[in-house]
């Protein structure tokens, strides 16, 4: 009698497809776009409406023009939404044309804030309608590269210095970004099949965290970048790579030009200084992704580590001024992440269930505004750390800061390169770690937790009370020699429904508590001391995507 045959053996993971993808890791519901066809005319619109109300606390700022009455930012509750649309026109498979707006957008609802309207996004004037025109560009896929020209999102790494907005991230939201008028050319020196990919880009900047050409602040850039990939990423199936490249940048920044009269040369007609910025940036990025043998659990990790090296007069003392000397510009900035997934389900079904990951940053500070170096390091406001120290408190308190700082009862002029100091929600002088965890019980269900633990990375100064006082103090004029930013804890639930023709709807909550540190200590108009209390912060969610 034949003996039975045996069922075939279970498939080996290679072919059950178990890879680590990025929706693994973080799944942003977003609906991928389709794979152009060769001799085919597609069209696709893709894009997003989002919805946000947001309770806080009022946030203590150091009081505008010594009116005690104005001494918190004045807003504890925000509405704001926008509305993303990005279309796309596919000429076949090498030909493409994209656009991205936000149409409307903008704050609506709640309280306006006070004093810091210096901020990008102040939160001052009620607009729901607001337009940003953000992408339009046309892509060529050639026999030897790719050709890239238009208006369009720059992008590098972990996004600490070129974030282009549309990354959306555990904790927080993104918005503006980096956008630029940009010819790039990207190739494989080794053939097609070829793991080494080579960029070389123009740019003229549009808007990113330093200049914005309507603003009349003009930036241009030359960019090399060389990046190895073990695989090729895909928009559609969004596979998670292994990397290491370098990114090299030289930028050349001019603002509007400013009158200034010499002090030691009285009568003399007054001069314009230009206010420019020349700056070399070298800057290393990778991913990792390796599986676990034997399981369904993947580590992964990433790191981008940036140093900027030139000179400037933008920022510059009396004594630079009247020696006709720039400041030196060197300023270092690092993240690094490391983490696992581990994954359920099977095929094109598969989903992150525990994901736990760690990271840490680093961003120079300036202790000392007056010695003739600019050592600020500010990483891009949309890589998002936690909810209410970056993105609110010192946001915010920047912002006052520089509304302080061009107050005609405190000063005669506004110092040089005021305009940069709010840090809009970026991390500057600072590091931290931020350990997270999400679990997915469901591949539609997301609950999360994150610590942010941060220090400054210098004494925790003021500028402007430098330049109108002569006192190194905090921002709540303090003492700058204390250096413990505080502890915060975030916590957030999300959950994802796909109701059919490639339209999600997304619903959640996120919300934080900060327990500031001694760096926020501080004293009041009348001499007493102050210490910052315990703030807080809830986000109602509501997003639909198609």
């Amino acid at each position: 009698m034949d003996k039975p045959v045996p069922p075939p053996p279970p498939p080996s993971d290679e072919a059950a497809g178990v890879e680590l993808r990025e929706h693994h890791i973080f799944d942003t519901g977003r609906t991928r776009p389709k794979k152009p066809t060769a001799g085919e005319l597609g069209f696709q619109i893709h894009g997003e409406y989002q919805l946000r109300f947001t309770g806080l606390s009022n946030i203590p700022l150091r009081p505008f023009s010594q009116d005690a009455a104005t001494d918190s930012l004045g807003q504890t509750v925000r509405g704001y939404h926008w509305l993303r649309v990005t279309p796309r026109l596919q000429l076949g498979d090498k030909l493409e044309l994209v656009g991205q707006v936000d149409i409307p957008y903008g704050y609506f609802a709640g309280e306006e804030t006070r004093f810091v309207d210096t901020a990008e996004d102040p939160f001052n004037n009620r607009d729901a309608l607001r337009i940003a025109p953000r992408w339009l560009y046309l892509q060529w896929t050639s026999p030897i590269g790719l050709f890239r020209v238009g208006q369009q999102p720059s992008y590098w790494g972990m996004g600490i210095i070129a974030n282009d907005g549309d990354h959306p991230t555990l904790f927080g939201d993104y918005i503006n970004g980096s956008i630029v008028e940009r010819f790039l050319f990207a190739t494989k020196p080794g053939g097609r099949d070829s793991k080494f990919n080579l960029a070389l880009a123009g740019d003229i900047v549009f808007e990113d965290n330093n200049a914005n050409l309507r603003d009349d602040e003009f930036a241009a850039q030359g960019i090399v970048a060389a990046v190895y990939r073990d695989k090729d990423p895909s928009p559609s199936t969004d596979p998670a790579v292994n990397s290491v490249g370098l990114y090299l940048v030289y930028r050349h920044q001019q603002q509007e030009a400013v009158a200034l009269q010499d002090p030691r040369q009285v009568g003399v007609p007054i001069r314009e200084f230009d206010e420019t910025l020349d700056v070399f940036v070298v800057d290393s990025a990778g991913s990792l992704n390796v599986k676990v043998p034997g399981s369904r659990a993947h580590v992964f990790g990433a790191y981008e580590i940036a140093y900027l090296h030139g000179k400037t007069d933008i920022f510059r003392t009396i004594e630079t001024t009247l020696n006709n000397r720039r400041e030196d510009v060197r300023a270092l900035g690092a993240a690094a992440k490391i983490g696992a997934v581990a994954t359920r389900g099977s095929g094109e079904d598969r989903w992150g269930e525990f994901v736990a990951s760690v990271e840490w940053g680093w961003a120079s500070g300036d202790a000392d505004p007056n010695d003739g170096e600019v050592t600020r390091f500010t990483i891009d406001a949309n890589h998002n750390v936690g909810l209410i120290l970056f993105d609110e408190i010192l946001k915010w308190k920047t912002a006052r800061a520089a509304a302080n700082a061009q107050d005609p009862d405190l000063v005669n002029r506004p110092a040089p390169g005021v305009q940069l100091l709010p840090s809009d929600g970026g991390i500057f002088g600072a590091t931290y770690v931020y350990p997270t965890f999400v679990y997915r019980p469901v591949p539609q269900l997301d609950l999360k937790t994150a610590v942010v633990i941060a220090q400054t990375s210098a004494d925790f100064v003021d500028p402007v009370r430098v330049a109108t006082d002569g006192r190194f103090l905090n921002y709540d004029g303090g003492t700058a020699t204390s250096h413990d930013l505080g502890v915060e804890l975030d916590a957030g639930i999300e959950y994802r429904l796909q109701v059919g023709h490639g339209l999600g709807v997304q619903l959640g909550a996120q919300g934080g508590v900060f327990f500031p540190g001694n760096a926020f200590n501080g004293v009041d108009l009348t001499g007493n001391p102050t210490s910052m209390g315990t703030q807080y912060l809830g986000v109602a969610r509501l997003g639909l995507q198609y």
